[in-house]
Order: structure tokens, then sequence, then C-alpha cells
């Protein structure tokens, strides 16, 4: 495995030997180490619609689910970062239940994943508008929400696709930069440029609009 993280992890490394051997019990407990990190991804990602429905814990079952079918692929497609691998598993569990409780339009999630590590830059946008509104700080800008909204979403539309996503990687779903660079397949310097600039051109967009903190890189 490739993962820094992990090459520096002796129980994690353990657990990877055991899983290549097929061993559950391994996966499982991988798959616990990770959960608060892939239950914050759901978090963010989870349309509210979805949400009414299911929570990220049902979610997660699922995509378990899913993981122990793939065991035998877990030694070629969790080569870069078994964390990669358990989230692409989660990605594709929470796209295909979003297409099955709202009747999305179906579009290849294969493709999908490989442009932008899962979800459509639509997609992305509205969980970024979602986030950001959450986290208003004064109560006159909390009751503006639906104008704020339509200024953000406005805002974040003049950001690319790829720029918006790395901002949803790195500093929402706090993946770190080789991370972020494994889901979108890229080099780590490209994904680093990226975040940098993205997150100067999120924090330009916030400045001109009242009641949102101010960001910082993480």
């Amino acid at each position: 495995m490739n993962d820094p993280r992990s090459r520096s992890d002796p129980e994690e490394q353990a657990l990877v030997r055991r899983i290549i051997r097929g061993d559950t019990e391994a996966l499982a407990a991988l798959f616990a180490r990770h959960r608060p990190r892939l239950y914050r991804m759901i978090q963010f990602r989870l349309d509210p619609k979805l949400a009414a429905r299911l929570d990220p814990d049902d979610i997660l079952q699922e995509a378990w689910l899913r993981a122990v079918d793939r065991i035998g692929s877990f030694v070629t497609d969790a080569r870069g970062s078994p964390f990669v691998w358990l989230r692409m598993i989660v990605v594709q569990t929470l796209i295909d239940l979003h297409r099955r409780h709202l009747g999305a339009q179906r579009r290849s999630a294969q493709r999908e994943q490989s442009r932008l590590g899962g979800f459509g830059g639509d997609s992305t946008s509205l969980s970024l508008t979602r986030h950001l509104i959450g986290q208003l700080t004064s109560p006159s800008a909390a009751a503006m929400r639906a104008e704020l909204s339509q200024q953000l979403d406005a805002a974040l539309a003049t950001m690319s696709d790829i720029d918006r996503e790395v901002l949803a990687l790195r500093h929402f779903e706090e993946l770190t930069n080789q991370e972020t660079a494994l889901v979108l397949g890229m080099s780590e310097q490209a994904a680093s440029a990226r975040y940098v600039r993205a997150l100067a051109r999120l924090k330009k967009i916030l400045e001109s609009i009242p009641g949102f903190m101010p960001l910082q890189e993480s």
C-alpha cells in the first residue's frame, strides 16, 4: 500500500495483510477505523430529501455489505490507499441510493468516479452551498438564507468543477492531499496547487457575502 499513514501504522498494515488473505473480521476492523471519516463524507454529500428517509448509519451498513462482496479485489483496488478504496465503495453506495430513492437521472458511476471522484459538479456545488449556509454567523444572515444561497450558488458557478471538488475533498471531507490526488487521478503537486488556488477563490467569494466565517487552510 502507498498510503503513508498506512505504512507508518503497524496495526493497519497487519489488518491489510489479513484482508488480502480474505479475512472479513480484519475488513470490519479497518472499516471501523475509518468509519468517522466516511460518516463525515456522507453528512457532507447527503441530499436532504434522502436524509429524510435514510441516515448515514443506514448508508454505511449497505456500503459495508458491498465491501465484503468486494474483498477479493482489495489487493489490487486498494493498492493506493485502503481508505480511498473504502470511500469509493461508500460513494458508489450513496450515488445508487440517491438514484433509487429520488429517481435521479442515471449516469455512469464509473465515468463520474474517474472524473470527479464519484460526484458531478452540480452535486458538489449544492453540497458546498448547503454546508456553507449552515455556517452563517449572524441572525440577520441566517434570516436571508434563500437569498444568500442564490448568491453563493452563482458565485460557486464561476469556479471549475474540479476546483470545487478539490475544495470539497480537502476542506470539507478533510482528505489529505495524497488522498485527494488519488481520488481525482492527478499528481499530488497538481492537487495541492488546485487546492490553494480554489481556497483563495472561495475566501474571496465569501468575503463579498456578509455573514460567513473566514476559512482556514487545512
